[in-house]
């Protein structure tokens, strides 16, 4: 329908890249505006106190044009593991320049020196990565080298020597702590903690681990500030890390109830894995919510904020419709065999895979099924992991399968308070792909050795030297009818 009001729209087109030099020039030296802040804080710019140097970065990242790029692979990654580069953060931390302009390089840098080299490279800068699916339930504490890793900006390179942070807002004393400070046991009992971290991002399966941290309480660092005044319901935490969306730089900020410190779910944590902190996962002082999504722990804090209401800040709220995601939908995964594999068994397919729920609750019970979720078996609670509040429960078990070709085989959770797992992806559908933690469905070839048929001509296959696969091209000898 047209009228006298309708507008022709252009269509969007992403041509020659440009720039207006004198608006740029007119804001100022960038290496001048933004240069290093604290001795020791390389990549470190503070934005939120700033709005003045908020606004410089904005005038010129909207003084130009650059090239469009998406976030995440859009298809499986394939084995080559090609590393989707991510052109536009680089383009952008290379336009406001100053402490910003070398950290994609030297935080690509640092994942190579610090992540297993078979690790699968979503997303190149800011890094985004997981463990091949045969790494994830191989151990029960992932080693650090194999850590799912979900950045948002840099790598901050932080001297732990000059290192603190402060904690201020809505307290009584509000004051600043050195790392020395935290680790002093005569004013803060050390304690060792294990747990998951989950993203709530659109990844692949592998995008979980279970790490032992050793650290101390938030709710004691906030005891020795006198405690939280009348009014104080949130702690807001800010990560030296710079973030940028929609032409706006912040430093990523995100919050989480009062509650959740008091009960002793919040840590502040210094060693992962009987290791000292990799730099890539917030060497030398992150924030660790226990139950939580991942995107709830601070990684490179800076500072800790006692407010009255939950933050505000994109990433938290406006990404999310207001809808303030913080505790995991129970979820599981298989892990093996992979999605269109060829699967040569004896009547059963071996399964392996996880199990989590968020929330401090644990996986109860791991159904199976190789029908698509007809029928369905109940894995064993012997051939589970033992329950523990926060992290997850691998499982290994023998799959039921009597039938040959294509087959679908589905996992299913439920936690101890019988929450369980949407049957389809399409009841859970959202654009942003949070929380859609439904029921993981695979489809594998399966050849069952039982049938007598089928291993005749498995004889008949290895005899004559041929690969076994799925048959899409005229073989040697006649197939059986």
């Amino acid at each position: 329908m047209s009228g006298p009001e309708t507008k022709e729209m252009a269509p969007q087109v992403f041509g020659k890249l440009t720039k207006d030099i004198e608006a740029i020039a007119a804001v100022g030296d960038r290496d001048k505006l933004f240069t290093r802040e604290r001795k020791g804080w390389v990549g470190f710019v503070e934005w939120e106190n700033y709005p003045d140097k908020k606004a410089a970065a904005h005038k010129i990242l909207t003084s130009q044009t650059f090239l469009p790029n998406p976030e995440f692979q859009l298809g499986p990654i394939p084995i080559t593991n090609p590393v989707l580069p991510g052109t536009h953060w680089k383009m952008w931390h290379h336009a406001v320049g100053g402490e910003l302009a070398k950290i994609p390089d030297d935080s690509w840098d640092l994942v190579l020196k610090e992540k297993h080299s078979d690790m699968l490279h979503l997303l190149q800068f800011p890094y985004n990565g997981e463990p091949p699916k045969r790494f994830v339930t191989a151990k029960e504490i992932t080693p650090n080298p194999l850590h799912f890793v979900r950045n948002h900006g840099g790598i901050p390179i932080i001297d732990k020597d000059v290192y603190s942070f402060t904690m201020d807002g809505l307290v009584k004393e509000p004051r600043s702590f050195t790392l020395d400070d935290l680790m002093d046991e005569s004013k803060f009992p050390r304690v060792e903690k294990t747990g998951d971290e989950v993203p709530q991002a659109p990844w692949a399966e592998g995008a979980i681990g279970t790490i032992t941290y050793v650290g101390i309480s938030l709710k004691k660092v906030i005891k020795a500030c006198g405690g939280l005044v009348d009014g104080a319901k949130h702690l807001e935490f800010y990560g030296a890390d710079t973030y940028f969306k929609d032409d706006e730089v912040m430093n990523y900020l995100v919050s989480v109830p009062w509650s959740k410190v008091k009960a002793n779910e919040v840590l502040l944590a210094w060693g992962m894995n009987g290791e000292a902190l990799p730099r890539i996962h917030g060497y030398p002082l992150p924030l660790v919510v226990m139950g939580y999504i991942g995107a709830r722990s601070v990684k490179w804090l800076y500072r800790i904020k006692a407010i009255k209401n939950p933050t505000r800040v994109f990433v938290q709220s406006k990404m999310t419709d207001d809808i303030q995601i913080q505790e995991m939908p129970v979820s599981s995964a298989i892990m093996s065999p992979w999605t269109k594999q060829v699967v040569i068994h004896n009547g059963k397919i071996r399964c392996k895979g996880w199990a989590y729920s968020g929330g401090g609750r644990w996986p109860e019970r791991v159904e199976l099924s190789a029908d698509g979720g007809f029928n369905w078996y109940t894995v064993p609670p012997e051939n589970m992991s033992k329950k523990r509040k926060w992290t997850w429960r691998t499982y290994e078990f023998d799959l039921p399968c009597d039938v040959e070709g294509w087959v679908e085989i589905v996992c299913r959770c439920w936690d101890n308070a019988l929450n369980n797992q949407p049957p389809d992806i399409r009841t859970a559908w959202n654009w942003g792909l949070h929380v859609t933690s439904s029921c993981h469905r695979i489809s594998v070839y399966s050849v069952n050795k039982t049938k007598p048929l089928t291993k005749t001509r498995l004889d008949e296959l290895e005899k004559a030297d041929i690969p076994f696969g799925p048959i899409t091209v005229p073989v040697q000898f006649p197939s059986q009818t």
